[in-house]
């Protein structure tokens, strides 16, 4: 049976749109090549040159670099800035943009270039989030309005799980697809064709760890999930990684409802709007699911920076309302403002 290459699809996809130039599919492209060299690396970690461990620096989050972020930004930058298909580069490992001046495109790319980098000297699966918005102020200058575009602004995004099998999936805004790579053949085969989220599952992603620094709806809220009640299909079951591309992905396609909410440590929120919860968000509502803060909707969103936090809700549609209703409930009692006051 004849089955349809990663390059294919994007092709099959541009030839379908209106006044198409090909220079998405490039970009596209260089994504797809980029993932390949992270893909082979991370299942080469341990033998020959040893790419475990920190780089000793510290990005624009506080955090250690490890090696192999490094090598995962840098691969990206250097082939996606160098395509022509771009005009800026947003990274989370990098404090500004890097807006390219030689021969730029139309396109913006922001990536999480190694999400769960915390798993890899453990052989956990980790990944790549990426995101692309279309330049939109006029003239050469790239400025935030093209920077901190709304995140239904959107032309497409996607994400590469690096683990047992090597899986892209990505949307453009008109399905989700995914293909995993055969690593004899070098290339990407359409494995999961047209996603769609179950509209209910039966498992919960969180990292219970922060119990005591939650909120007291966040902690009812888990508590409920943990009640047993078979007219709601309750109790869950929990399912925690540790690596958001990773419970991201299984969510995806197995439904249910991950969460990471604000808490003291972080009374903003953990996890990135330009970097993961707006690509995200795009794709689970192109699969028919959902994704907020808790009380508004992540496409809704428009960024103060790029590196901006929130909390993040995401995963089949009636299990997101379903949290979005109990938080609201428990908030209109006054128990977060409390809990934010100390």
């Amino acid at each position: 049976m004849e089955q349809t290459t990663l390059v294919q699809h994007i092709r099959q996809q541009e030839n379908n749109t209106p006044g198409a130039t090909g220079e998405f599919t490039n970009l596209m492209n260089e994504i797809m090549v980029a993932s390949k060299i992270i893909s082979l690396e991370v299942n080469s970690a341990g033998i020959g040159e040893d790419i475990f461990g920190l780089t000793g620096k510290i990005n624009i989050q506080g955090e250690e670099v490890k090696k192999l972020d490094e090598f995962s930004d840098i691969t990206f930058t250097k082939l996606i800035g160098q395509s022509g298909t771009v005009c800026a580069i947003t990274s989370e490992e990098k404090d500004e943009p890097l807006i390219i001046e030689d021969n730029p495109g139309k396109y913006i790319f922001m990536m999480d270039p190694l999400d769960g980098s915390s798993n890899i000297d453990v052989n956990v699966n980790i990944g790549t989030i990426f995101s692309i918005y279309k330049k939109k102020s006029p003239g050469s200058e790239v400025t935030d309005e093209d920077l901190l575009q709304k995140g239904d602004q959107q032309v497409a995004a996607g994400y590469i799980v690096y683990g047992s099998s090597t899986i892209f999936v990505y949307t453009s805004g008109e399905g989700v697809h995914g293909f995993t790579l055969d690593p004899a053949l070098g290339e990407f085969f359409l494995s999961h064709p047209d996603i769609i989220i179950p509209s209910q599952g039966s498992t919960y992603s969180v990292n219970e760890g922060n119990w005591a620094a939650w909120d007291e709806p966040q902690k009812d809220l888990v508590a409920y999930l943990k009640e047993e009640d078979d007219s709601t299909g309750r109790p869950y079951k929990l399912r925690y990684i540790g690596s958001l591309v990773a419970d991201f992905h299984r969510t995806l396609l197995k439904g249910g409802l991950f969460m990471y909410p604000r808490d003291r440590k972080s009374p903003k929120g953990k996890l990135r709007f330009s970097f993961e919860a707006a690509p995200l968000a795009f794709i689970v509502e192109k699969a028919g699911g959902n994704a907020t803060t808790g009380n508004e909707r992540i496409l809704d969103i428009t960024p103060t920076g790029i590196h901006d936090r929130l909390p993040l809700f995401i995963g089949s549609k009636n299990d997101v309302e379903m949290a979005e209703t109990r938080l609201a409930a428990k908030v209109k009692k006054g128990s977060w403002f409390q809990w934010l006051s100390g």
